[in-house]
């Protein structure tokens, strides 16, 4: 039969991570209907629970767990392909339950052959997140601002993705199809590679690094009906446009996958070459989170209060 807690109602809803929140199909819903609404996703990438929730508090409606930036700021390496499967599942388990908006995950290759890719689905379907990405390049992948790129043929990436969609069991799990032809094999290839990714079921395409505004326009044209990804890397090989600018050009998803982690880097050098040549932090306090903000951005006082409301029995709340 139905049961009411005792507590107040309410007490435990803002308490993340641990409470009452979305379920992942509701964050999965919510992710088709921002991709649904005409309006471009602006999705800005994240490599921690404090990068996810900097999103979530500042209003966007998804956060991406960057490959690169995992692979960057959680293990110190480049963006070559090092990074595990089993590694990758486990951060985004605790980005999707860090975040009460939809997370997309960098899934890179989906870590082997199409069977891989089915167990890689269902591993991340399991960790909560709204979306996955997978690309064509061949195991082990590199960034695709980076050059030297080898691709798996075009057929087989199909069948990858057909295998992806068969694994899901919650049909609202978005499934991105990323390809890096235009680096290999040059944008008109690129673009036969989407048709063709479209056609094995994915939900959106992943142009990598178009050169020229022209040729973003030219995937927006070939490519338009379906949902397209454009990823913008600052000092990469995408020219940097404004939002509208490329949703003008046909890209309803506009990633900024390591604006965020890079913006911290650069903050954090600053912050330490402070302190390393003036040893203090008090003259700088203006240029960090105070101590409240940055309790208030964890929910500590929501906690506190049902810690304390919550710290009786059961039988004394009637």
């Amino acid at each position: 039969m139905p049961h009411t807690p005792p507590w107040e109602p309410g007490l435990l809803a803002s308490l993340t991570g641990v409470g009452p929140g979305p379920s992942a199909h509701d964050k999965r819903v919510a992710l088709r209907a921002a991709l649904a609404s005409g309006a471009a996703l602006v999705l800005p990438g994240v490599t921690d629970a404090l990068g996810a929730r900097l999103v979530e508090e500042a209003g966007f409606a998804a956060a991406y767990a960057t490959g690169a930036g995992l692979a960057n700021a959680g293990y110190g390496l480049p963006d070559i392909g090092l990074i595990s499967q089993a590694e990758v599942v486990d951060h985004a388990g605790r980005l999707a339950e860090a975040t009460r908006v939809p997370l997309i995950c960098d899934a890179d290759t989906g870590y082997g052959g199409p069977l891989a890719a089915m167990r890689t689905v269902r591993l991340l379907e399991r960790a909560g997140v709204a979306g996955l990405q997978f690309e064509d390049q061949e195991m082990p992948k590199r960034c695709g601002h980076f050059d030297a790129h080898a691709l798996i043929p075009a057929g087989h990436m199909q069948t990858k993705i057909a295998a992806a969609r068969e694994a899901r069991t919650d049909d609202q799990l978005v499934i991105i199809a990323r390809t890096d032809a235009r680096s290999a094999h040059g944008i008109d290839e690129a673009i036969e590679r989407g048709r063709a990714y479209a056609e094995a079921g994915a939900d959106v395409l992943f142009v990598e690094a178009p050169r020229t505004v022209d040729e973003l326009a030219l995937v927006g044209r070939e490519l338009a009906g379906i949902p397209l990804v454009v990823n913008v890397v600052e000092g990469g090989k995408t020219p940097q446009l404004t939002v509208p600018e490329y949703a003008e050009l046909g890209f309803g998803i506009v990633l900024f996958a390591n604006y965020l982690m890079r913006s911290m880097h650069f903050a954090g050098r600053e912050a330490l070459a402070h302190l390393r040549e003036h040893g203090e932090t008090a003259s700088r306090a203006g240029r960090m989170a105070d101590w409240t903000q940055r309790q208030n951005l964890f929910n500590l006082p929501e906690f506190s209060a049902a810690e304390s409301a919550l710290d009786r029995e059961f039988g004394s709340f009637r």
